[in-house]
């Protein structure tokens, strides 16, 4: 039944630039070509637990293990890889406020979901660089006028995530991946 109709494959930014667009009213979303290889930013990007802290300004603590129905012996932590791509998340904001996030991770591919946010980032090899991009959205009702009105603080927001993203996986490398 299907035979005659036209398919298409995304890859991880285009997917997540198709959830920015459909999902909700004026998330944050951001996108750009970084210098370093895939594999320089999703060791920095996919590390949860050790880097989003330092990336996302507020959060005092982000800890992961292992989701639902997940077999801890299939790889589920680390950067995904495996059978165990279904993990949990506990935010600890500065304030001490906790958010609990149902989480995918992949190689190039995170999906956080929470009662109240949404989160995600993606990741494709691109030439000697690597194409990132990364999404931020209320899950509330009556979230889209809130977030239009923060129209341009939430653009100013993903550029400031991705300069720190950039800045992490320069000195990540400068320090040889410790």
């Amino acid at each position: 039944m299907t035979d005659g109709w036209p398919t298409v494959e995304l890859d991880p930014v285009r997917r997540l630039r198709v959830l920015a667009a459909a999902g909700t009213a004026r998330p944050l979303f951001a996108e750009r070509r970084l210098a370093a290889g895939f594999d320089e930013v999703w060791s920095v990007a996919g590390d949860l637990s050790g880097e989003l802290p330092g990336l996302i300004g507020g959060l005092r603590s982000f800890e992961v293990g292992p989701g639902p129905g997940t077999d801890p012996g299939t790889g589920g932590g680390g950067g995904g890889t495996g059978g165990g791509d279904r993990l949990v998340g506990l935010a600890v904001s500065v304030l001490g406020h906790r958010e609990r996030f149902d989480i995918v991770l992949r190689s190039g591919w995170c999906l956080m979901q929470s009662k109240v946010l949404l989160g995600g980032m993606a990741a494709v090899p691109d030439g000697d660089g690597t194409r990132f991009a990364l999404l931020a959205a209320l899950r509330v009702p009556g979230a889209g006028p809130v977030q239009r009105f923060f129209g341009s603080l939430v653009d100013r927001r993903g550029e400031v995530l991705l300069d720190r993203l950039e800045r992490r996986v320069r000195s990540q490398a400068d320090s040889g991946g410790e």
